[in-house]
């Protein structure tokens, strides 16, 4: 066995013989065991909100969408779109039109964005999962209905049964300004068929409606404002995207998930960068405990020290086996932690012990969780770091102070 290790080892797990020492050490093993606690708890906690938000958007939108660099609308090149249908991997391909409109329901009214969507738009997207209330459908029979989102049911007081007509109001494409409102407008009647449930920004911002009805609203013949990609699971996404892009050409863009979302995603992982931080921070206050403990041994120990020295151990043998100590008390503070972070992390999984509070209805009535093993990885590392910094800080000074007063009291 390594010397200083071992020594190190006999100096944690032996009682001193001042019993603050073994007090300090146990409060600097509890204090990195609480905020190694709440490092993995609240990551995990965050995780399992990240992936809540990231399946709702990832139920709105499509894996690839194709937009015009400039403009809002487009015409389709048919041989661009054969080509995109037989690139394996591809599964669906649907239009959208997109443009904002006046909504109003009775006496209410509100602006909204209405999106006009084809038949498989859930095959795409996976829409059908969010819709909380009614249905998923666009038709009964020829008639067109509208999935809305349920912030704008709330503005509007729309309900289901016995629901008033929904008024689509825009201004008219190809008309001249007149007098006349009715001439300088388009009016569409649509009655509910469902509300989704998704991200508030999401909830109180999009009206779901069939794209002919969209396309006759906004004066578009065939024009519209983006075509969404369903890849197959097992596809290469990146790869896709490239191939499409250069099918498509300079002139539009191919995004990902990821960049149809950009600021939300930067919004979350710039929030979870804080989370961090801030508990990084808990975890740098609680280490001063362990340079206490470190310097109190230190002391205490110094005629231990002088034996070592007499026996020939070196100085940096001395600085090894006390700065050993320090890891040794950071890391089972560390794997204590961890175990019992993952522990609580598991019972929320299986038990949903801490339930959200608020009246109203949820996606998730529980904090949702998520253990990453590249979060326990990166605590392991952080405990590490501050657990070596705060012991080298007292051997530094410290062991040279009572090395030199010794070796000078023996001269």
């Amino acid at each position: 066995m390594n010397f200083p290790f071992f020594i190190a080892r006999r100096y944690v797990m032996a009682k001193k013989s001042h019993n603050a020492i073994n007090v300090i050490a146990t409060i600097s093993i509890l204090g990195i065991s609480v905020g190694t606690i709440a490092f993995i708890t609240i990551l995990s906690v965050f995780n399992g909100f990240d992936e809540v938000v990231r399946g709702l958007f990832n139920s709105f939108y499509a894996d690839l969408e194709i937009v015009p660099k400039q403009g809002k609308t487009f015409m389709i090149n048919q041989d661009n779109l054969e080509e995109i249908q037989n690139l394996k991997g591809v599964l669906h391909i649907g239009n959208i039109v997109e443009e904002n409109a006046l909504l109003i329901y009775g006496s209410r009214q509100t602006v909204a964005t209405v999106r006009g969507v084809d038949s498989n738009y859930a095959a795409i997207t996976g829409m059908d999962t969010l819709v909380a209330d009614g249905e998923f459908s666009l038709y009964k029979g020829t008639t067109p209905f509208a999935i809305v989102g349920r912030g704008i049911k709330y503005t509007l007081n729309m309900e289901l049964e016995f629901a008033d007509v929904l008024k689509l109001v825009v201004p008219r494409r190809s008309e001249k300004i007149s007098l006349d409102p009715n001439r300088s407008l388009n009016t569409k009647l649509i009655r509910p068929s469902g509300f989704f449930v998704s991200q508030p920004e999401l909830e109180i911002k999009y009206v779901i409606v069939p794209l002919r009805f969209a396309q006759s609203l906004f004066d578009y013949e065939n024009e519209i404002s983006a075509l969404e990609i369903k890849l197959d699971e097992n596809s290469n996404e990146s790869r896709m995207q490239k191939q499409i892009q250069e099918i498509v050409g300079d002139k539009f863009l191919v995004k990902n998930r990821i960049q149809q979302n950009e600021l939300l995603y930067k919004t979350m992982r710039s929030e979870k960068w804080a989370i961090f931080f801030i508990l990084f921070f808990i975890l740098l206050v609680a280490s001063f405990n362990v340079v206490g403990s470190l310097a109190m041994l230190i002391i205490e120990k110094k005629n231990d020290i002088q034996t070592l020295r007499h026996l020939g151990s070196t100085m940096r043998t001395i600085k090894k086996t006390f700065l050993l100590e320090g890891l040794l008390i950071s890391m089972v503070g560390a794997i204590a932690g961890l175990i019992i972070g993952s522990l609580i992390c598991i019972a929320q999984q299986e038990f949903g012990l801490v339930k959200l509070q608020g009246e109203g209805f949820f996606v998730i009535d529980v904090y949702p969780v998520k253990i990453m093993f590249s979060d326990i990885i990166l605590v392991l590392l952080v405990v590490t770091a501050i657990g070596f910094f705060a012991s080298w800080y007292p051997i530094r000074f410290i062991t040279r102070k009572y090395i030199s007063i010794d070796t000078q009291s023996s001269e």
